[in-house]
This record gives C-alpha cells, structure tokens and sequence, in this order.
C-alpha cells in the first residue's frame, strides 16, 4: 500500500521546474505501471509546438542528468528528453460510461527553501535536495493526491473511463494549453481538479473557486549596437534603455472599467560594464483582468509600447508568449457534486456553500473551457491546507493531514459520477 507520507517526502526533496519534472514524471509512470494503468507520456501526451515558456536546452539537458542521477529509469526518462514530462493514466471501466478526468500539477518554483530549524521540512530531514528549487505551493501534495487516489480506483468496478492528468509546468501558466491541444481532454465528460492551502484551514473544503483571473505573460527582447559608452557613445544603440523606456510606460498603462486588472514587469536585465552600451536586454511582462477581453487588449497595449519604445531607440525587438490562462466558470451541478461527495470524510469539519475565492490565474482553465465547450461539465476546488506562511515563501509548507482528505475526496467523486455507490 502506498505510504502518502513518504511519497509526499520524496517529492517534497526532489522538486523540479516546470518542463524539467523528470524523475517526477519517471516515477509518476513507474507507479501508475505497476497499478495497472494504460499510461500515456512524452510526446504522446503533449503538444510541443504549443508548450509555452520551454527552458533553454542547455537546463533542460542539465535537469535530464540530475534526474538519472537520482535514481530515474534511463528507458521511461529517453521519452521525455527535451521537457515532454507530461503523463496521463487511463483506467477503462468493465462496462461503458461518461468519460471523466482529474488533474495533478507536477512542478516546483525557483526558490531556496528555508533552513530554519522550526522549519518543518527542515526539522524532519526532507527539505528541497535540489537547491534553488522548491516545493513552495504544495505540487508536491497534489501529485501524492492523484497518486493516491489511482491506488485507490485500480480495483473499483467502474461504468466509464477514468483519466489522470498529471501536468508539467502550472507556474508561469505554462504546460496546461498543450496538453489541451494535444487532445487529452476531447473526450472528457466531466473534469475536477483542485488545489491545497490557498488560505483555507486543514478540515474545510470548497467544491469550487471563483475569481480567477485571465493572464499573459510576455517575454521580451530588446537588441541595440554594442559601443564604448566613453570614446563612442553616439554609435551605439542601447537595448537597456529601450526596456527601461518600456518597462515605465507599461506600468502607466490606466486602469480598466470593464474589469479588474493587474500588470507588472517582473525581470528587467541587460548589460555587461559600466562602459559598455547594452547590446541585448530582456524583460518579463504579465498581464491580469477578470475580463478575458480586457487581457486581451492590455496585451495589445504592451506590445504597441514595446514596439515605439524600441523605434524610439534604434532597436529591434521580439515578445513570445510565454504563457497563459482564462478565467475559470465552475458548473454548478460539479460543484454541487464535490460538496455531497466531501460529506462525512473523514477530517472534514467544513464544507462551505459559497465557493473559494482567488485573484491568481491557474492554466487548469484552458482544460475546463475545453470540456466545457465540447458539451462536458468541471469544477475547480479547494482542499484546505493550513500553511505557516503564503504560497511561493521559503518557508512555505502544508499540513500533511490534508492529503487524505483529499485522496478520499477524489476517489468518492469518482464514484458518483460514474454511477458506483460509495464505499
């Protein structure tokens, strides 16, 4: 029987960047294997062309040998060279039914985890090994969930089809539109995921989220002429100030009636010496708006700034997308669904009628909006977690009773909505 705990552990100490989940994904895989599962992975189960935000070569290559270093199948990992970390497990049931899938983001964040002693991971030995990267916003407990809750569907007699998605890159919005556009969702009827924590204690649980907002991000590159910025400073064309001229005029973009919004320059760099024009500079832009057309059009605004900031300077420019989400629409009978499943789990005390509320942006929305436009219906929930500090801090970490509640979650959702009774 899997030990949640340990596996939790595991990945907690091992955590890898969006696209570069290798020994995640290998063993991702290797468990779904061996429960039995129809297993889908690499290339098969994400669209290349359309991963957004894909690492330099270079890191994915180093991220590939850190991953067989520490222990991935060199045969499972050969699939996944070059940041195809996607998987999907496939349960067919005994007799025919609605297709339904979960989803179970993957990947860690770039920061350095705390070493502070009364940190819990710290204390109980099973802090990040993989320095500059860390589980800071429970990825860690979401794949243990999906994990979990396979194990416990693999010997259920089943009316339909059970699809578990375990995807790559969610922070920076990155790895979710591929996957959809490789197909994985065309014939789901019915889609959950969920997140842990989001500032909602250990016990409670919401069976679905509001507030989400749509989001771009943008990367952008600034190219000038190199020159002495002393003997010849006229011949040069100075690609960082094109970014700074940009960057300060982004953030004068107005405010929106239509909608909510949010913008900021996240990265601004560029140059080599005190005496040297800058020849290339980059810069990181993200976009927000409840509104998906507002986005949009703050979009438009940045890159119309970014093209007369670099005319202004002599300089040529490139903007990739480099991610992306919608907002998200819960159906209500999903959430009405996860409400009833939540009842009497053991460890829930609260199950609240009005959903979760987030001003993030998650790219689980592009497969809901999927779903949703071939005729199925999803929800996004929450698993409450209680967290010493935010998401995305050093010493971020969840409390591991959560991770029952959820598996137990899934698996009952599971069942009623492919007609079995409740075990």
């Amino acid at each position: 029987m899997l030990d949640i705990l340990e596996l939790r552990r595991d990945l907690h100490q091992h955590p890898e960047l969006g696209f570069t989940e290798f020994r995640t994904a290998c063993k991702v895989v290797q468990m779904l294997q061996a429960l039995g599962y129809e297993v889908i992975y690499g290339q098969d189960a994400i669209d290349g062309p359309s991963r957004r935000g894909l690492p330099a070569q270079e890191v994915l290559d180093s991220a590939y040998e850190r991953a067989l270093q520490h222990g991935a199948d060199p045969k499972i990992l050969q699939k996944m060279k070059g940041g195809y970390t996607a998987v999907v497990g496939i349960l067919r049931g005994q007799q025919p039914g609605p297709t339904l899938a979960f989803r179970f983001d993957m990947d860690a964040l770039p920061i350095v985890e705390s070493t502070d002693t009364d940190h819990p991971p710290q204390a109980g030995g099973f802090r990040s090994q993989f320095q500059g990267n860390m589980h800071a916003c429970a990825h860690d407990g979401h794949t243990t969930i999906g994990l979990g809750v396979a194990e416990a569907l693999a010997g259920q007699e089943l009316r339909g089809t059970i699809k578990f998605i375990f995807q790559p890159a969610e922070e920076g919005v990155r790895g979710a539109y591929a996957m959809v556009e490789k197909g994985i969702l065309d014939d789901v009827d019915y889609f959950f995921c969920a997140h842990l924590g989001c500032d909602v204690p250990t016990g409670q649980v919401h069976g679905g989220t509001e507030g989400y907002l749509a989001t771009t991000k943008l990367s952008v590159h600034f190219g000038g002429v190199a020159s002495h910025a002393g003997a010849d400073p006229e011949k040069g064309r100075n690609a960082l100030l094109g970014a700074a001229t940009a960057l300060l005029n982004i953030h004068a973009i107005p405010r929106y009636s239509t909608g909510d919004t949010r913008i900021n320059v996240g990265v601004l760099e560029g140059g080599t010496a005190a005496n040297i024009i800058p020849e290339h500079a980059r810069m990181v832009v993200e976009t927000r708006s409840e509104s998906e057309e507002t986005n949009s059009q703050l979009v438009e605004r940045v890159r119309q700034i970014v093209e007369h900031s670099a005319g202004m300077h002599g300089l040529t420019y490139s903007i990739e997308i480099a991610g992306g989400a919608i907002p998200i629409t819960c159906d209500p009978d999903m959430v009405q669904l996860a409400r009833e499943a939540a009842q009497g789990i053991p460890g829930v005390h609260t199950v609240p009628e009005q959903m979760a509320y987030s001003t993030g942006s998650e790219d689980a929305s592009y497969m809901l909006r999927r779903v949703q436009q071939n005729g199925g219906q999803a929800t996004y929930m929450i698993i409450g977690a209680s967290n010493p500090v935010p998401h995305h801090h050093p010493r971020f970490d969840i409390e591991e009773e959560s991770l029952p509640i959820g598996i137990e979650w899934f698996r009952r959702i599971a069942l009623r909505v492919l007609g079995n009774e409740v075990s």
